[in-house]
């Protein structure tokens, strides 16, 4: 730090001890939500198990949908945690594309705490709304970065512009090309499409999982999952043309 740039403040006592309490009560409105399920959630109970008052908690989360919407922002920041986790910690010479490797990272953490995915991704809690622009998108778009980096690391510009996409209408192209630069906007329509249908490929699969319907298989649900990620990349690759033709039309989809 140079001379002139001033030391970043300490926080107070007050505000660590604040820090402290909100914590305690996101750990133990996630508890509630483990063994009790989401539409459960109970400020009341929160307070109880914690020997306060809802009067007091009140104090750190102004309203219910205010611990709703730190509960959710905790949990994608969590789900984001885990799946970079799975990246980094991935042997730089690994057969396994890197893809595969955060897919598989979003996957092991939704089965581990199935409670805090349907938070996420089941049946919206009642009367909930999420601030727009909010905290909690801010934190999905974390989680949308990883996979957008691990999916598209080594290509171009102009390589994701002339991906096989030809199937999108003319008005979904224009609707992809409108999206804010924030987002998705940054990205040609074309690897939005594609980005967009690979999030829904493993998605669908680890909900599948974690709601229980592929629970036939047994132990061999990793394996289709492995499986179904490793085509899907191989899918992904062979609609984004080599550097050097990028700038010739895309093959026509195979029939």
């Amino acid at each position: 730090m140079s001379p002139e740039e001033p030391a970043a403040a300490m926080p107070s006592l007050r505000q660590r001890r604040r820090a402290v309490a909100r914590q305690e009560i996101l750990g133990a409105a996630e508890q509630q939500i483990v063994e009790q399920g989401a539409h459960a959630l109970s400020l009341r109970a929160v307070a109880r198990s914690l020997g306060m008052t809802v009067q007091a908690l009140y104090h750190y989360f102004p309203s219910r949908d205010d611990l709703v919407t730190a509960l959710i922002t905790k949990a994608y920041d969590d789900l984001a945690d885990a799946v970079q986790a799975a990246v980094d910690t991935a042997p730089e010479d690994a057969a396994t594309p890197r893809l595969v490797v955060a897919a598989e990272g979003y996957r092991r953490w939704a089965v581990a705490h199935p409670e805090l995915f349907q938070l996420l991704y089941g049946a919206p809690l009642r009367s909930y709304r999420a601030p727009a622009d909010g905290p909690t998108t801010r934190a999905l778009r974390r989680m949308t970065t990883v996979f957008q980096r691990e999916m598209f690391d080594g290509f171009t510009p102009a390589q994701l512009a002339a991906a096989d996409t030809r199937a999108l209408t003319p008005s979904f192209r224009a609707h992809l090309e409108q999206l804010p630069p924030d987002g998705l906007g940054d990205l040609p329509p074309a690897a939005v499409s594609l980005l967009l249908g690979a999030w829904g490929h493993m998605h669908g699969l680890v909900v599948l999982e974690v709601f229980g319907h592929t629970s036939f298989l047994g132990d061999h649900q990793g394996e289709l999952f492995h499986t179904a990620m490793r085509g899907m990349v191989e899918d992904i690759h062979r609609r984004i043309p080599a550097a050097h033709s990028s700038g010739a039309a895309p093959p026509p989809p195979s029939t």
